[in-house]
């Protein structure tokens, strides 16, 4: 999964979205204490920045060591380039003893995942009873009906053959994922809840955003430029029928969350 997005880690830490305080202030509500959170899948560590202020420390890691390269660096933040499926004796070296950790988070990531040997890390790390796990995703942005006309067609038709199999589970909001967690308290379900970013962004770096999708990079490597000049054409010719240069681009994201409970003791 790593070598997806080692071509494109700048442009990916450039356009990708953060996320809104929202989403972290609903976590941090659920999580018994703040000491110490583990991003997994942090790449250029969009999710870092919000955690670091909400927990004392925080430890973001990733398989592309070029992406760390662009992840924040704070005083109460520790970064690991890891193997893809860490060992128990290799979690309790790199991220704590067993029992140790109050939050896990992934952004955007746990669909690359070997999820039966990744969550047995994750309930051996996890502080018991109440550790709690958040995972989201996000689903493709929304401009404007003028561009969303043409950027539907080209998501679903022409850059389809070129996406992993796993990003079916985004498109599906994670709703199909599996998550063996029990519900946080307050809650009856371990979701997907639904929360939204926004973020202002130029035509530039709406096309830079595509250009940052592992299934561009796949579909360049087999000699396919799906942004082709006429279909920069169709989006110039969209973006400017309003006007304006900078638009609100909204983007859904979708969040699982649940603790151990008293399974995993």
């Amino acid at each position: 999964m790593a070598q997806l997005f080692v071509k494109q880690a700048q442009a990916y830490a450039k356009t990708r979205p953060t996320y809104p305080n929202k989403l972290f202030e609903f976590i941090a509500s659920k999580t018994p204490a703040y000491d110490l959170v583990w991003d997994v899948g942090t790449g250029s560590g969009q999710a870092i920045p919000p955690l670091a202020e909400l927990y004392k420390n925080v430890i973001g890691t990733d398989t592309s060591e070029k992406q760390l390269e662009f992840a924040p660096k704070l005083p109460n933040v520790t970064y690991h380039q890891t193997p893809p499926n860490m060992s128990i004796d290799q979690i309790n070296q790199m991220i704590g003893p067993q029992s140790s950790i109050d939050l896990v988070t992934i952004a955007q990531a746990m669909h690359w995942f070997d999820l039966p040997k990744f969550y047995d890390g994750v309930k051996h790390v996890l502080k018991k009873p109440n550790g709690v796990i958040a995972a989201w995703c996000y689903t493709t942005p929304c401009v404007n009906d003028n561009v969303d006309s043409i950027f539907n067609p080209f998501y679903r038709v022409d850059s389809e053959p070129y996406w992993e199999p796993e990003r079916k589970l985004v498109d599906k909001k994670y709703m199909d994922v599996y998550f063996p967690f029990e519900p946080v308290d307050g809650l009856d379900h371990t979701g997907p809840f639904e929360f939204e970013f926004e973020k202002l962004m130029r035509l530039d770096d709406y096309v830079t955003y595509i250009r940052s999708w592992s299934a561009y990079n796949t579909a360049k490597e087999k000699g396919v430029e799906l942004l082709t000049n006429e279909v920069l054409e169709k989006f110039k010719h969209a973006w400017n029928i309003e006007g304006s240069h900078e638009k609100l681009v909204r983007f859904p994201i979708h969040l699982r969350i649940g603790k151990v409970g008293n399974c995993c003791n």
